[in-house]
């Protein structure tokens, strides 16, 4: 009896373990995927959403192109960028018969002093009080109080042995003494052609705001339509920017401009300029200098000292006041002190046309002995032009 249960349980427990088999390998075998869902042709089709076909972006760095292994040894492209085009250099308009051209603009701010004179002069009868009338009109025009007085006396002298005056009469009559009060006769050539060497050295002066670092560049400008090739010294080392508008000026008509460090020795930069000038050949060197006031002593005393230095190589052949005849008898001022530093040789006048005190060309010829050699007569690039005595007075008297 014992047998039969023993052989009983071993059987339970065979097909047990039989069974577990067989369940597990079934376990073991992937189902197959369920069949695919019929489409709902009554729903409308999915609009894409952004960024679904963008790939995730990758947190690693990005590798240049030389550090990317390159197929079949390849070497890497590189891409040149194109130079830098120079400057194109400008051709500046011929300064024969500049002021001529010009005459029209100088004209419409100068007309009151001739009209004015003309006006009192065509008076039936010229009394004491319309002679008083003449004088305030040339002195309010910064004529200066002895020329105005010496043309006076002529003028009535003149007038007086003409007896009737017809208004061509009196136009011709006022013309010619303009003309002499002018002066006629000054040697107003920009000497930049000194016959034993080159270059011709000339020193650009004045009080910061007259416009001189611009004058400076226009002279430049002036020198190159004559034929000359220049370099600039930028000796202006305390006003920001000075050397770069000074470069600038230089770069449209092709000339070379000499600069050192800012707030450096301007008298370190003039000689440098100078010597440059010789290097090369250059027909002229123009040195902008630093704004001078005209109270401050010790920037005057410097001034002399760029020009001292200048000439342990060669003699400085100009020496320019840029003065701003706007300014009128304050003007005068400075050139006086200016005259004390320096030996002023010619006296640049700007913004002419910008006044009716034409008068102080003469003022300040009387006032200094040197002729007035260049007027500047707008904004323009080649508005800088060689003083004419014969077409400034014609501008000042009109047609």
């Amino acid at each position: 009896m014992e047998i039969v249960i023993l052989a009983v349980v071993i059987a339970v427990v065979v097909l047990g373990a039989l069974g577990g088999l067989i369940v597990g390998s079934r376990r073991k075998k992937q189902l197959p995927p369920p069949p695919p869902a019929a489409p709902d042709i009554t729903a409308p089709p999915a609009e894409p959403h952004v960024g679904d076909e963008a790939e995730t972006p990758r947190e690693e760095p990005r590798r240049t192109i030389e550090e990317v292994d390159l197929p079949d040894g390849s070497a890497p492209v590189v891409v040149e960028e194109p130079p830098a085009e120079a400057p194109e250099i400008e051709i500046p308009e011929p300064t024969a018969g500049r002021l001529v051209r010009l005459r029209a603009r100088l004209s419409r701010s100068q007309n009151a002093l001739g009209k004015g004179l003309l006006t009192l002069l065509s008076r039936e009868h010229l009394d004491e009080d319309t002679w008083e009338e003449i004088e305030d009109t040339l002195l309010t025009a910064d004529v200066g109080v002895q020329p105005t007085q010496e043309l006076v006396e002529r003028l009535r002298e003149r007038v007086k042995v003409l007896g009737t005056r017809t208004t061509d009469e009196l136009r011709t009559l006022l013309r010619e003494e303009l003309i002499t009060l002018v002066g006629p006769d000054m040697d107003r050539a920009v000497k930049t052609e000194p016959e034993d060497r080159k270059p011709g050295i000339v020193m650009v002066v004045g009080v910061n705001g007259t416009g001189k670092t611009t004058t400076t560049g226009k002279l430049a400008r002036v020198l190159v339509a004559d034929g000359q090739t220049v370099v600039l010294g930028a000796a202006d080392t305390f006003r920001a920017a000075a050397a770069d508008q000074l470069q600038t000026w230089g770069e449209r008509v092709g000339a070379h401009t000499v600069r050192g460090p800012e707030g450096g020795d301007p008298a370190s930069v003039a000689f440098d300029a100078v010597k440059e000038g010789k290097e090369i050949g250059a027909n002229v060197v123009l040195i902008d200098t630093a704004g001078r006031l005209h109270t401050k002593t010790g920037l005057m005393d410097e001034l002399g000292k760029v020009k001292r230095v200048v000439e342990k190589q060669a003699p400085v052949d100009e020496v320019l006041l840029v003065l701003d005849a706007t300014t009128g008898q304050n003007g005068l001022v400075q050139a006086r002190v200016f005259a004390e530093v320096v030996d002023i040789t010619g006296i640049v006048l700007t913004k002419l046309d910008g006044t009716a005190k034409g008068g102080i060309v003469v003022a300040v010829q009387r006032e200094l002995g040197v002729p007035v050699k260049l007027v500047g007569l707008g904004e323009g690039a080649d508005d800088l032009a060689p003083f004419e005595p014969e077409a400034f007075v014609d501008a000042l008297i009109g047609e």
